[in-house]
């Protein structure tokens, strides 16, 4: 399928569908070297993505919360589903820290409300 180019090295450094001055080595699509130059283009897995995605959103929330702290922004400039949101985490995180701070014999006596 794709011509490559390859350094002095003999890594693949550019792919080409045509033979070329350049790409003159013709590999087949599953060749070892291919495969592992293309993979340095492949997308992050999913799980790497979303889990990236929740650290950016606790930055967001500590970036909002500092803005505040300094008065830059009134929290009623920001719109109100997103004042929601943040009132929602926040009551969110701090059960969770609530939850932590309670061993496990306590964890099992927490009453559970429905909402």
């Amino acid at each position: 399928m794709p011509y490559v180019a390859r350094d002095a090295d003999g890594n693949i450094i550019a792919l080409a569908t045509e033979q070329s001055a350049q790409a003159t080595e013709y590999l087949p699509a599953d060749a070892p070297d291919l495969q592992r130059y293309l993979a340095q283009f492949a997308p992050p897995p999913a799980d790497e993505l979303a889990r990236t995605d929740q650290d950016l959103i606790r930055v967001v929330e500590d970036i909002v919360d500092t803005l505040i702290q300094k008065n830059l922004i009134l929290f009623t400039d920001l719109p109100e589903a997103a004042q929601n949101k943040l009132v929602h985490r926040r009551s969110l995180r701090r059960s969770k820290i609530a939850l932590e701070l309670l061993d496990n014999d306590e964890i099992a006596t927490v009453p559970v409300i429905k909402l």
